[in-house]
């Protein structure tokens, strides 16, 4: 649990499976180049971070408390390792739970019976992704839950939901994170139950996300009970949905694999075509070398965490 940048590794993975999604099939026999797919394909795109940075300050589920960061201690002196001295530092981060901050929900999380974190396929890594809206229906009022109405308007829009794609239900919950208050909310925009059902059992696509803590505000959690107890997982606390377009994206899942897990924390990207608005692509950051900074990375005891001075 000392690295939180782990994920970034399986998106390295991804981009290189990715080509498995190519539209145009190979003559029968010839092998598939998937440097050819990267090159005409994801060269150019446009990637959007959905996940939310974990810190001591986001907003979290008083039944796990929050975060808690620190200097990692050199045993032999029982002092923070220091670039001073041994030429490096390091943190000691302590996670209250496995889910915080975006992250995936194992059907372990409710049903042993079901897999854990470690146990879901690597294919789960690259697909299709659906955008729903219901941020104006949630401006109005902030419990409403998603409906198979929803559904069924989106795809009079944009043709049926593909089999096997990622549904995000953008709500526009996350506009005020990492606001406090977020953690104490009884109501807050949800999936209903019927909706889910159509959505796996009739388009029978892979896993959907949210952006709040939890699937619904039902006494009972039903939507999420459902979800759990039938072997589908599932995507928390998402950000920037308003940021993707509805359909014509790909959503890129990396996530560390703990041993038996219910949970791990995510890190979620949406791969855009070339000309949407947001996002950057590859030519437009600096990527190997990272780029050095004028401001050092320093601890802050106030924040309890380093920031950069």
């Amino acid at each position: 649990m000392r690295n939180i940048s782990l994920p970034i590794v399986f998106i390295a993975a991804a981009v290189v499976l990715s080509s498995c999604l190519s539209s145009s099939k190979p003559a029968t026999g010839a092998a598939v180049d998937m440097w050819s797919v990267y090159n005409q394909t994801f060269r150019n795109a446009k990637y959007v971070d959905l996940s939310h940075t974990i810190s001591p300050q986001i907003p979290v589920w008083e039944g796990f408390g929050p975060p808690v960061f620190g200097p990692a201690m050199n045993p032999l002196t029982s002092k923070p390792y220091n670039y001073a001295t041994e030429g490096f530092e390091s943190t000691r981060i302590i996670l209250s739970s496995e889910q915080l901050g975006t992250h995936i929900d194992a059907p372990a999380h409710w049903a042993p019976e079901y897999p854990a974190v470690d146990e879901i396929p690597p294919t789960f890594v690259i697909r299709p992704l659906v955008v729903i809206s219901i941020a104006s229906k949630a401006g109005q009022n902030p419990n409403y839950h998603l409906r198979v109405d929803d559904i069924t308007e989106w795809e009079l829009k944009n043709g049926k939901i593909p089999e096997g794609s990622v549904v995000f239900v953008r709500s526009d919950w996350s506009q005020t994170w990492p606001a406090a208050a977020l953690a104490r909310q009884r109501y807050f925009p949800g999936v209903t139950l019927d909706a889910l059902k159509l959505l796996h059992q009739e388009r029978k696509i892979l896993l959907h996300g949210h952006e709040p803590f939890d699937t619904d505000s039902t006494p009972g959690m039903d939507a999420e009970s459902w979800l759990m107890h039938n072997g589908y997982a599932q995507l928390e606390v998402l950000a920037n949905l308003d940021k993707i377009p509805e359909k014509g994206a790909l959503v890129i899942i990396g996530f560390p694999k703990f041993q038996g897990g219910t949970g791990s924390y995510a890190r979620v990207i949406a791969v855009c075509p070339p000309e949407w608005r947001y996002g950057v692509s590859i030519d437009e950051v600096k990527e190997s070398p990272l780029p050095k900074s004028d401001k050092k990375l320093m601890w802050d005891f106030n924040l309890g965490v380093r920031v950069r001075k």
